[in-house]
């Protein structure tokens, strides 16, 4: 079934609310371009519209977290992660505060808008950040799981959503997250997709072609970017002795560079990378961009052949 990242958000933060009269909502002027009407229409006093001014609205849930409310910012992640990353830095990372950031139209999915409104960087510029997790989720169900899981854990997180729909990767609403987790969605043995977000249904698809070829391919989504569930990722490192990744972002600073730097510091092994490429996005469907920057099925099958390749080279 394919359903809505943004109408997961909204049904979540209802129920948040209704247990928790610390949560704070903000959004820069986006509540219907988010769909999180019915939250300001169900709970007025504990909603802000900032207006076009994302670097205040930091600011307000900075100061609200300051006195003990549980902020929450909504808003295309172009203009909540990265427009105002100063201040994320320096008045919600640096002092550690309880604000969770969660960005919709994350990576090139966000299609027609373009280049300028298609964040490729967001994974990266959070990861950097001292004190700040960060999460990516894959279908619905995990969206609400996520949602639960930082806003029961003290301190400053980030959520990456799609823009609006996703195949449901997890059955029956059963997806249970945590901080530094991550799920084996397929056992095998001869190479290990690591997936993460919008890419993660792609990486299992990629798994079943390579299945027709004889290749036992694993399927992790690693929707924990920070921290990292190392261990569950190095005991696959050892068995597969090869990785491939799989985002919807910039590869430089994102999932892929995290596997490259855990493969460098504790196991060196061959790892290959789909993602964007040092390059900025343009407009188009969700389908055409994919296509075009190589974040398909097929490409995840081809990186996995060369990795495979690579691996025996070494041996």
């Amino acid at each position: 079934m394919v359903r809505s990242f943004r109408d997961a958000l909204s049904r979540t933060l209802l129920q948040i609310a209704e247990e928790d009269q610390t949560v704070i909502v903000l959004t820069p002027d986006l509540a219907r371009a988010v769909r999180i009407q019915d939250f300001s229409a169900k709970y007025g006093s504990q909603f802000v519209s900032g207006g076009i001014s994302e670097a205040n609205l930091v600011g307000v849930a900075a100061g609200l977290a300051s006195v003990g409310m549980m902020p929450i910012i909504v808003g295309f992640s172009m203009f909540v992660a990265e427009k105002p990353f100063e201040q994320i830095r320096n008045i919600i990372a640096y002092p550690d505060f309880n604000v969770k950031i969660i960005a919709t139209h994350g990576g090139i999915c966000v299609g027609k808008d373009g280049a300028t409104h298609q964040a490729i960087e967001d994974l990266a510029i959070m990861r950097i950040l001292p004190q700040m997790r960060v999460f990516a989720a894959c279908d619905v169900s995990q969206t609400e799981s996520l949602i639960q899981t930082i806003c029961s854990s003290t301190g400053p997180s980030f959520l990456r959503l799609g823009r609006d729909e996703a195949q449901d990767i997890y059955e029956n609403d059963g997806c249970i997250t945590n901080v530094g987790g991550a799920d084996v969605l397929r056992d095998g043995s001869d190479v290990a997709i690591v997936a993460i977000g919008t890419m993660v249904g792609n990486a299992l698809q990629a798994a079943e072609e390579l299945e027709k070829e004889g290749v036992d391919a694993a399927v992790i989504n690693a929707y924990s970017l920070k921290p990292l569930n190392e261990s569950l990722l190095l005991s696959y490192f050892d068995r597969c002795g090869c990785v491939v990744t799989a985002e919807d972002h910039l590869v430089a600073g994102g999932l892929g560079g995290a596997i490259c730097e855990l493969s460098a510091k504790k196991r060196v092994i061959p790892v290959e990378c789909v993602g964007v490429m040092d390059r900025f996005g343009e407009s188009g469907n969700q389908a055409e961009l994919y296509e075009k920057y190589a974040l398909t099925p097929q490409a995840i099958v081809a990186a996995s052949r060369k990795v495979m390749g690579r691996k025996h080279e070494c041996e």
